[in-house]
């Protein structure tokens, strides 16, 4: 027999799917888009493209910002007892807010109906927007770019645009690594960030010559659509690109966003959090968006997609 509470949570839960379904089948109504392709010929000037979107930036995330202030508690509420790997407390407690006036359980005694003409619905289970939708592309938290800064020298800040959740919510940087064939070395990151200025020196004599090879790929940078050397770009200085590691530090994940490619116009496209690659050793399926068999699928599929937001023509410009 249900719990009070829980039985709460359930209607909760099913008016807000019902709502929530009914919301996204009326949106599939909304405009088509005008074409699947990025623009491949830039007539713009690098300088005439990055000052005006460095002078968009503040407008941009005080917009972005209001949104989540509006949706969510993004105060600092560590729960009591509960921390991470290195001591980083989790967070705690309900951060969706409700509208003015309106309780959860005046929200659970309602309708799915009452809940959509009256607009009652949670904003904050509404998909949460890149922090600039317009655009998207890969956005790193802070202490990302400052390490990786400091260790291989290259830049992952964006002129136009910064990361957005705050560090709180976050998992802790940088992540602890165990390996599964030797569970008793414990963390063998020895608390540092992996990268390709020192995987050698960490994993010599742990990995076999194979699996450092493929250590080495994932901590290589490649082109991607806003880090590269093209005039379009949204690094200040030209950029080899972006490694798998940067969003998955330490096989882990930071939080690190961009936009899922599987579909258009722009606005439809959703966000996604980078996933941990803990496990990954026992999946029989791969991605977080799609189901694919083997881990070469991909890699060779986000190569194509995440890096160069699914635009198979754009991807070749970068190279």
């Amino acid at each position: 027999m249900l719990r009070p509470k829980n039985a709460t949570r359930l209607i909760i839960l099913a008016a807000m799917g019902l709502a929530l379904a009914l919301g996204y089948a009326a949106a599939q109504q909304g405009e088509r888009g005008q074409t699947s392709y990025m623009p491949v010929d830039i007539t713009e000037s690098f300088a005439s493209l990055m000052a005006r979107l460095s002078a968009a930036k503040p407008s941009v995330e005080q917009e972005h910002n209001a949104l989540l202030n509006e949706r969510y508690d993004l105060g600092d509420h560590p729960a009591q007892g509960v921390t991470m790997d290195r001591g980083k407390p989790l967070q705690e407690g309900v951060r969706v807010k409700l509208p003015a006036g309106m309780t959860w359980d005046g929200l659970a005694a309602m309708s799915p109906d009452q809940i959509r003409d009256q607009n009652l619905f949670p904003k904050g289970f509404y998909p949460l927007p890149h922090p600039k939708h317009q655009e998207g592309g890969f956005v790193f938290p802070h202490f990302v770019i400052d390490a990786i800064k400091q260790q291989d020298g290259r830049a992952l800040t964006r002129f136009d645009i910064d990361f957005d959740l705050p560090d709180h919510f976050l998992a802790e940087f940088p992540p602890a690594i165990y390996l599964t064939p030797r569970p008793e070395l414990g963390d063998v990151s020895q608390g540092r960030l992996v990268s390709l200025t020192n995987y050698y020196q960490l994993f010599n004599g742990l990995l076999t010559p194979r699996q450092l090879e493929g250590l080495r790929l994932l901590l290589t940078p490649f082109p991607q659509q806003q880090f590269n050397a093209t005039e379009d770009r949204r690094t200040e200085v030209a950029s080899q690109g972006a490694a798998c590691f940067d969003c998955h530090s330490n096989g882990h994940q930071n939080g690190a966003t961009h936009l899922a490619p599987d579909t258009r116009p722009q606005q439809f496209r959703h966000r996604i959090k980078t996933i941990s690659l803990r496990g990954l050793n026992i999946q029989r399926l791969f991605g977080s968006q799609r189901a694919l068999k083997t881990v070469e699928d991909f890699t060779e599929f986000e190569q194509r997609t995440a890096y160069f937001d699914g635009d198979i023509v754009i991807a070749r410009k970068r190279g």
